[in-house]
């Protein structure tokens, strides 16, 4: 205690600068793999023991399975375990994983509701945890993830609405919500991101008329399929026609009435097109 009493005020700051920073450099990494330890914990059924046997105390977690980390703050950065038959639940602790850019369970058998706590993941550029189980309310935090660029959900049974908070999703370049029973209207707010490239929100239970002016700021769209739902009204007619890099736009298996816009005519990209099982009336020649 003397000796900290003969240390300058610049010397004792320094001294509680290195203590915390070298205090914080074995917590980083560790909170990485604690997060990940508690996934695996968190897994019911691992077919083929791959994390079972890969991710262990015993390696760098960087080395484990479906990991990746960064080269500059060696952290975990992106986590990739689709396709691997894996059956349990997301635990709360993914949300620690505060370097994440890429996070891919796709094509697995998890179920149960997504932790608020991956709300925290600021970072995430990839979320996808399409073809799984998951339940409970479709998420009104999905709007946190303001550096994502593709969100795959579909296939699980997310109820509720759309939240307008979707629409903070700013560099959205492709959107799966397919498959699920979700209701209400398509937040306006979707037609807003001026990034996005393909929407798919076929088979769920959307219901709503289409904004007048839904393809004025989505220059790129090249996929808009939003069939078999329970859209209705008519079809916007100039609207379609600003969507000029449109290829596919699939429509059918709603309650759309009136005449089919002679505007979809302009879209020269366009190679698929479907309207079938609607009230629409035909198109004049």
């Amino acid at each position: 205690m003397e000796k900290l009493h003969n240390l300058s005020p610049f010397g004792f700051v320094l001294l509680c600068f290195l203590s915390a920073f070298l205090a914080m450099l074995p917590t980083n990494i560790t909170t990485d793999q604690s997060s990940l330890l508690a996934l695996r914990s968190h897994i019911s059924f691992d077919p083929h023991q791959i994390l079972a046997n890969n991710w262990s105390v015993r390696s760098s977690v960087c080395e484990w399975i479906g990991v990746t980390c960064g080269f500059r703050h060696l952290r975990v950065t992106g986590l990739n375990i689709s396709n691997m038959n894996l059956s349990g639940t997301l635990p709360p602790q993914l949300g620690n994983l505060s370097f994440l850019v890429s996070l891919d369970i796709r094509n697995n058998n998890f179920h149960g509701e997504m932790p608020h706590e991956i709300a925290h993941l600021r970072r995430l550029k990839l979320l996808n945890l399409g073809v799984n189980n998951l339940e409970g309310e479709f998420p009104q935090w999905i709007g946190s993830f303001h550096q994502l660029r593709l969100l795959n959900l579909r296939n699980n049974s997310f109820t509720g609405l759309i939240p307008p908070s979707i629409s903070n999703l700013s560099k959205l370049e492709t959107i799966y919500l397919s498959f699920n029973p979700l209701q209400g209207n398509i937040p306006t707010g979707i037609f807003n991101i001026s990034s996005l490239q393909i929407i798919h929100l076929m088979d769920n239970g959307l219901s709503g008329v289409l904004p007048s002016d839904m393809c004025y700021r989505l220059p790129g769209l090249s996929i808009l399929d939003l069939s078999m739902n329970k859209l209705n009204g008519q079809l916007p007619s100039s609207a379609l026609a600003q969507c000029s890099e449109l290829q596919v736009l699939s429509l059918s298996l709603n309650e759309f009435g009136g005449a089919v816009p002679k505007e979809i005519g302009e879209l020269k990209k366009l190679e698929e097109l479907y309207l079938g099982i609607n009230y629409l009336e035909d198109l004049d020649p």
